[in-house]
């Protein structure tokens, strides 16, 4: 599982975990001013309540601290972070966390997320997994092409 977040427009910031396919398995939307390790924990947490079977979860550079010794403690959850190097200049695709970022990239094309209208944070979140949803949907909906069985 892969946790990152991104920051829109310095109001509001978007948390998802994927799974390995960039398939949402949980969303969080919180205010700009709230800490990402105080956002991965009530993400996390949820995380756990839905998917119980997850023992392994990738995050963002962002999420290091104690956050890593409270996953293994309270969640039973190992948190490796996903870090870029001193030494790495310009773009350069990270291991894990390009999953999330092509999850990112595919919200984005939901007119509805490509800024932010909702006043409330749940209302957010449930257009991040209405987009995901329309997403899928459409994906299994496309017909099989005649090379792949």
């Amino acid at each position: 599982m892969v946790v990152a977040r991104t920051d829109l427009e310095g109001c509001r910031k978007r948390h998802i975990v994927t799974d390995t396919l960039g398939l949402l398995l949980a969303v969080a939307v919180t205010a700009a001013n709230i800490g990402d390790r105080d956002a991965a924990a009530g993400l996390l947490m949820r995380l756990r309540r839905l998917h119980r079977d997850i023992t392994l979860v990738w995050a963002d550079g962002g999420y290091t601290g104690s956050l890593v010794g409270w996953c293994r403690d309270k969640l039973a959850l190992t948190l490796e972070i996903v870090k870029r190097t001193d030494d790495m200049a310009g773009f350069v695709v990270l291991p894990r966390r390009w999953v999330a970022e092509r999850t990112f990239a595919w919200l984005m094309n939901s007119r509805r997320l490509a800024r932010d209208y909702e006043t409330l944070p749940a209302t957010s979140e449930a257009m991040i997994r209405w987009s995901m949803v329309t997403r899928m949907s459409r994906r299994l909906g496309r017909p099989r092409s005649a090379g792949r069985h």
